[in-house]
């Protein structure tokens, strides 16, 4: 089963148990709360709203508040050295849609939480992955010469003679 949603302005297709990230709403990571714009419930017997559908909300629990990345408005007109930049950054809350409600039904389940994070698997010592060997230390580093530049070479005698034919 699936529903659209109504939320900021945007409509999005949401299934059970799906994350989406949508425009900011209130609350809290892991409040539970609920989207009563829903256009359309889909699955076995559709059903579409004028414009919304009577009775069916949509309970999502709130994962993360965040900031989505700077958008640039520069506004430049030709010939008249008028420019305007400016820029905002776009509040967002991500979701997990915990259930599709109908006929007035109030969210049964609970929020699920951050899954807990897998043990890591230790390796046994003396196999085939064994840690790498540490890298080799660093050759000396050459000695600091004196402040003196070096000395000029002489120029060629070929070079030499062009000039003064050229200065004749």
């Amino acid at each position: 089963m699936f529903a659209v949603i109504k939320t900021g302005g945007l409509q999005y297709r949401v299934t059970e148990d799906e994350t989406v990230r949508i425009g900011r709403i209130a609350g809290e990571p892991g409040d539970i709360v609920q989207i009563g714009n829903v256009l359309m419930l889909g699955g076995d017997a559709p059903q579409l709203g004028s414009p919304m559908v009577s009775g069916a909300s949509v309970a999502v629990e709130i994962l993360q508040q965040s900031r989505g990345r700077k958008i640039i408005a520069f506004k430049k007109r030709r010939r008249k050295n008028s420019r305007r930049k400016r820029g905002f950054r776009p509040e967002y809350t991500v979701v997990r849609i915990s259930e599709i409600l109908t006929d007035g039904k109030a969210p049964t389940k609970k929020a699920k939480g951050k899954p807990a994070p897998k043990p890591k698997a230790e390796k046994p010592e003396g196999e085939a992955g064994e840690a790498k060997p540490k890298a080799k230390a660093k050759t000396a580093a050459k000695p600091k010469t004196s402040g003196k530049t070096a000395a000029k070479k002489p120029a060629s005698k070929a070079k030499s003679a062009a000039k003064t034919k050229a200065k004749k």
